[in-house]
């Protein structure tokens, strides 16, 4: 049978760590940022493990 091909906005979007957890990068940091205070800045351009929902999803289409 042949392989299953990887989702290719799947793995521009989620990072698969060595246990084996999805990370992805939280929403908000395109646009508006003079807006936005330091603090919460920082908190968004910080990585956030997927939802457990969500990532019996992603693995799928990353083929994990």
């Amino acid at each position: 049978m042949p392989k299953q091909k990887t989702h290719s906005g799947a793995k521009k979007r989620f990072k698969v760590t060595g246990s084996g957890k999805i990370m992805k990068q939280q929403a908000g940091m395109r646009h508006n940022l003079e807006g936005k205070n330091s603090d919460r800045k920082r908190r968004l351009n910080a990585e956030q493990v997927l939802s457990p929902g969500d990532a019996k999803v992603a693995k799928k289409l990353l083929g994990h």
